[in-house]
């Protein structure tokens, strides 16, 4: 979801009859790490050979984690015209059998593969994978470690992220206000980034993983992909259907689906999920609504408007908005374990305390208690979905669609309109159309939905799986935003299975 104030978008039963993969990856009889990699040596361009044939050189970065950097082509329509540097970190594989590489991708656009696996390993992936293969996280082309995009400083972020319009929500004034803004984040952009700013799409972040796959030493990729990262496993899938090892796309992103249907299903989606949290929190004690649930979203959708028209003061200064407040509650709904904290949150605000949102909202765009953006993903996100997807920013247009988001969500859809307005003067357009992905002739692909993911909506997963010619659903029903790893035994055992014994389950295990 977009940040700022203005619009946001973007994220048990057993298995039976199964059918086997079969000559996707290659067996190394030993757990050994050693320091160099060695590539496949496969055959490519003169002008990529330098990039795949590179050889990795792995140092200690914590226990059992080596780190290193890749070099990729800037540009690949033309490799000679420079260089950028991916940051990788693996944990070893710690089983007798090493399958090979596991490449992983935590979502965003913008999130830091490098720091999901470096810190939250056990989160990422269970201890099956980890003992099969390297888990190997990787910043993607314009995000954290790697090559990245830069724009603001932290003040300046902070003004761009929370700042207040002065006019009303939805009028010429508020519109001028935002593209103002728009086009100063826009330009800061492009000069502090340079052009890599033209290439952080997600065609070139596939062409990236094929460099990797192939300096590791795979033959094909085995890959494990959460919410945007099931878009950028889908287009290597695309791109390279004859190297497609064993590929995990969980949460997944429908690739063929317009930015305002994005916005609109997910607008959807969180007020399913806030419905749902409700629910459960009307059936406790502690919750700080009374009555029925159309009656707390009632009253939800009255906090909004209300901290909209007359902000909270927090603390250090800053005001607590309608948008910061939607951030704060969309939060904790990408999890169900986190809805008491949800419930403390919005009880804090409805008695005039700014701190607790504040909090929420700064985790969700990476600031820290001393007001540092501690990593460039609200940067990487702009820059990477304005790429990704055509806008535009038509006030007939824009407000037509307002209209159409309040009426599918009521509450969420007001506070998640005129997002065009983010991206239509990037200095880099998107070019093509978003098309089914299909990926004829790749190997079998696992596909993850939840029934009541709010960020990535379960119709996704089935119009992916539907949509790939080799794609197999797997279906959680529950709440939050992905299911490995984080759900219950059917789906990790599905997952694994196939990871680790090339099984597909021959249908849907209905977890």
């Amino acid at each position: 979801m977009n940040r700022r104030n203005r619009a946001t978008s973007i994220a048990a039963a057993a298995l039976t009859l199964t059918l086997a993969l079969s000559g996707c990856t290659t067996l190394f009889a030993t757990n050994s790490a050693p320091t160099e990699s060695t590539p496949t040596g496969e055959q490519v361009t003169d002008d990529l050979d330098p990039f795949y044939s590179q050889v990795l050189q792995w140092k200690e970065c914590g226990e059992n984690l080596q780190c290193t950097e890749a070099t990729a082509p800037l540009d690949y329509t033309d490799p000679a015209a420079g260089d950028i540097s991916l940051a990788l970190v693996r944990h070893v594989a710690t089983g007798r059998e090493r399958i090979g590489s596991l490449l992983v991708n935590p979502g965003g656009p913008g999130g830091s593969g490098y720091d999901f696996v470096k810190d939250s390993l056990d989160y990422a992936t269970d201890d099956t994978l980890q003992a099969s293969f390297d888990i190997v996280g990787f910043d993607p082309r314009g995000v954290g470690r790697s090559s990245a995009v830069s724009c603001y400083d932290s003040a300046a972020m902070d003004e761009y992220v929370y700042g207040l319009t002065t006019a009303e929500r939805g009028t010429d004034a508020w519109i001028a206000e935002l593209t103002a803004s728009s086009d100063a984040f826009a330009a800061a952009c492009a000069q502090q980034t340079g052009p890599l700013l033209g290439t952080v799409d997600t065609k070139s972040a596939a062409r990236d993983l094929d460099l990797l796959r192939a300096v590791l030493g795979d033959t094909h990729l085995n890959y494990l992909g959460y919410s945007y990262g099931t878009f950028l496993g889908a287009t290597y899938a695309e791109l390279f259907p004859e190297k497609v090892g064993r590929l995990v796309l969980d949460g997944a992103v429908d690739p063929s689906t317009s930015n305002f249907e994005v916005t609109k299903t997910q607008a959807v989606g969180f007020e399913n999920a806030l419905r749902a949290y409700l629910t459960d929190c009307l059936a406790g004690k502690d919750c700080p609504f009374r009555g029925s649930v159309d009656s707390a979203m009632t009253t939800i959708g009255a906090l909004l408007n209300s901290v909209d028209a007359s902000p909270i003061t927090a603390k250090d200064g800053r005001q607590l908005g309608g948008n910061a407040l939607l951030t704060a509650i969309i939060y904790p709904l990408y999890q169900a374990t986190a809805w008491p904290q949800l419930s403390t949150m919005l009880d804090t605000v409805l008695h005039g305390s700014a701190e607790g949102a504040f909090q929420f909202a700064d985790a969700y765009n990476g600031r820290d208690a001393d007001g540092n953006y501690t990593d460039n993903s609200t940067e990487s996100f702009m820059a990477i979905n304005c790429i990704d997807y055509s806008y535009n920013a038509d006030p007939t247009v824009m407000r037509a669609q307002a209209a159409e988001l309040e009426a599918a969500a009521p509450v969420i859809g007001p506070f998640m309109s005129f997002g065009d307005i983010g991206c239509a003067d990037w200095p880099y357009k998107f070019t093509g159309e978003r098309t089914e992905i299909h990926a004829s002739g790749a190997a079998p692909i696992l596909v993850v939905g939840t029934t009541n993911d709010p960020a990535t909506p379960y119709v996704w997963a089935q119009q992916l799986a539907e949509q790939l010619d080799s794609g197999s659903l797997v279906t959680y029903t529950g709440e939050g935003h992905t299911a490995y790893n984080k759900s219950n035994s059917c789906v990790n055992d599905a997952v694994d299975s196939y990871f680790v014994d090339g099984i597909v389950p021959a249908s849907d295990p209905q977890c």
